[in-house]
């Protein structure tokens, strides 16, 4: 199943059998609107903090997952998921009303594709039948904890990006109807001394071709194989900056194959700066807009890559540098098969 140095090859090919995809008033003007299962009309979702709002939305997305495919929480053996907000507290409150077993997962914006790789690895080598992963952000609640209040009205400089009001869950199954995750590769810590958290593309680039360059060394496989390579929330500073990272180490992908869910998510209209970001950001837009167009095989194959800025509120204020990591899934049209 180790495939080179840090790579999984998913042999029982794990199916993405259901996905739930909720998101906020925000987002439901975006581009992508049409592919929420659900959009909020209110931002506090009827709840008394953004944190409760936050937890709310992967619950809901959780459990639209769920009723989709006819299934209940207890069908589920495990579930992998994790958040933005300190200590995981909103995820784990959403797990606490979802009742399955819990692994609780910080890979900041990356969570969303850690989780998927863990619970298809899981599935994949037996240990489940049914895993349960999701992920979920809010825009206040990461703002007030990252930066400043949004009630604060601070400016932004146009590096900074607009963290998504939503969430993304996803149910892997060993067998079933949709499209299936056929490898994963891990990523490594990269650090190239950026402080600036209102430039998180420009951080975590570095991040995402190393890993992207570790996935196709590891598979002996060229950039073409994937309708698309994407990534998790890069934005207009980060993603250019990827290309050309991955063009220097001979990777020679093109820039129309080379997407970005924080560019996408969101119009040009709309007040976003350089794009999304947010744990919520990968997920919701690889769980509702791709998906939905690998099951209406408009698309084949991509390869995932969300990326994370593993810093926190303590150490930004003590000067570190941003560490970043990337994670990749590929995947693809169930029975489609290798080039």
């Amino acid at each position: 199943m180790l495939q080179g140095s840090q790579s999984w090859n998913f042999i029982n090919q794990p199916v993405i059998l259901s996905t739930g995809v909720v998101g906020g008033p925000f987002e439901g003007e975006g581009r992508l609107a049409d592919d929420f299962d659900h959009v909020f009309s209110d931002i506090w979702l009827s709840e008394t903090t953004f944190e409760k709002a936050q937890t709310r939305l992967l619950e809901e997305a959780s459990y639209t997952a769920l009723a989709k495919v006819n299934k209940k929480p207890q069908d589920m053996q495990f579930m992998f998921a994790g958040d933005l907000i300190n200590q995981l507290t909103c995820t784990s409150f959403a797990s606490r009303t979802l009742a399955v077993p819990y692994f609780g997962i910080f890979g900041a914006c990356s969570t969303s594709m850690e989780g998927l790789a863990l619970g298809s690895f899981v599935v994949n080598n037996g240990g489940a039948d049914y895993v349960l992963t999701g992920t979920a952000s809010h825009n206040a609640a990461t703002e007030r904890q990252f930066r400043y209040p949004t009630e604060y009205g601070a400016q932004k400089p146009p590096s900074s990006q607009w963290t998504v009001t939503g969430s993304g869950a996803a149910i892997v199954s060993k067998s079933g109807s949709g499209p299936v995750v056929t490898s994963a590769t891990i990523g490594k810590v990269v650090d190239m001394g950026l402080t600036d958290p209102f430039n998180m593309g420009a951080a975590m680039a570095p991040a995402a071709a190393d890993t992207i360059e570790a996935h196709f060394t590891d598979f002996v496989r060229d950039p073409s194989y994937y309708d698309y390579i994407v990534t998790g929330d890069l934005g207009k500073v980060g993603l250019p900056l990827m290309v050309e990272l991955l063009r220097q180490r001979g990777v020679m992908v093109t820039e129309e194959q080379c997407i970005d869910c924080g560019k996408i998510i969101y119009t040009d209209n709309q007040p976003v700066n350089a794009g999304g970001s947010g744990a919520g950001c990968s997920a919701v837009v690889v769980y509702g807009h791709l998906l939905n167009k690998i099951r209406n095989n408009e698309i084949n194959r991509i390869l995932v890559v969300a990326t994370g800025a593993l810093h926190s509120p303590l150490s930004c204020q003590q000067k570190e540098s941003i560490p970043c990591i990337a994670h990749a899934v590929s995947i693809e049209t169930q029975g489609v098969g290798a080039l």
